[in-house]
């Protein structure tokens, strides 16, 4: 049976193994998905003897995404792009080829909840590897406007100067913003420590669509304190956990599975619904 797994540290909170059997059963593809959590420095050694003993694709998080980048032997343009890689695939010939599908799914699950994004003018919070990933396939969908804020002011500099190729975008400090934008994504990890990035609350309107990357079994610190100041559409990440692996399971398998029942079901696991 073809083996599949996702490398992480930590990981066996990771809900991929849940997605990707409800994928493999509703395609009818016979593989097996399980976890892996190396320490840092035998992530390298750990994914080389998976591929070795007959491993077919993996899924890599945190911390390994970079590292993953220099350990393939071909990069999909989107995965040069981001300069990070999620999916890996052995392909027939032999190689092992690094693929970033976190934007893609991005992109996806805010289509599947009506955000239009084309014309848009849009706000995207933080300048890490996560929003690395999200900014071609977001600057793909032709909005008016694109802004990068950061803490670290240069950081949102230097991603815009690299992205602005491919579209309107801009780097501004937080005190610089001014609205109004029809979508603010946050691509920072603040929400994990119940945190918020330092958005002042007169950038809030009732029409305004707000992502958080990050996802629980209730609202972010970020979700909620949009509501609070009057935000009436409001999204978690956890969709795009779904999407990305729906990217995933299509560069592995060649069949598009779908993600609907799978996030219902995800939903109900978490105990969302």
């Amino acid at each position: 049976m073809d083996r599949y797994l996702v490398f992480g540290h930590p990981v066996r909170h990771s809900k991929s193994p849940f997605i990707h059997t409800l994928f493999a059963r509703q395609t009818q593809q016979e593989l097996e998905y399980g976890l892996a959590e190396p320490v840092v420095d035998e992530f390298a050694q750990a994914l080389r003897t998976f591929f070795d003993q007959g491993g077919k694709g993996c899924n890599v998080t945190v911390p390994f995404k970079e590292q993953a980048f220099t350990l393939v032997d071909r990069l999909s343009p989107r995965a040069k792009r981001a300069g990070a890689v999620n999916t890996i695939k052995l392909t027939d010939d032999g190689v092992l080829l690094g693929d970033n599908t976190d934007g893609a799914g991005l992109v996806a699950d805010l289509k599947s909840h009506g955000v239009t994004l084309a014309d848009s003018r849009i706000l995207l919070l933080g300048a890490g590897g996560a929003a690395r990933g999200a900014l071609a396939p977001l600057l793909a969908e032709l909005p008016s406007e694109l802004v990068i804020a950061n803490r670290t002011h240069t950081k949102a500099q230097q991603l815009a100067a690299e992205f602005c190729d491919l579209g309107p975008v801009t780097a501004q400090t937080y005190e610089q913003l001014a609205g109004p934008f029809d979508l603010v994504i946050n691509s920072t990890s603040a929400s994990l420590q119940g945190e918020l990035p330092p958005l002042v609350p007169a950038l809030i309107h009732t029409d305004i669509a707000i992502y958080d990357m990050m996802y629980g079994a209730s609202d972010t610190a970020f979700i909620s304190w949009a509501k609070q100041h009057g935000a009436r559409q409001t999204m978690d990440g956890l969709g795009m956990l779904v999407e990305q692996a729906a990217e995933a399971f299509t560069v592995w398998r060649g069949i598009r599975p779908g993600t609907k029942q799978v996030l219902r079901e995800l939903k109900r696991n978490l105990g969302v619904i």
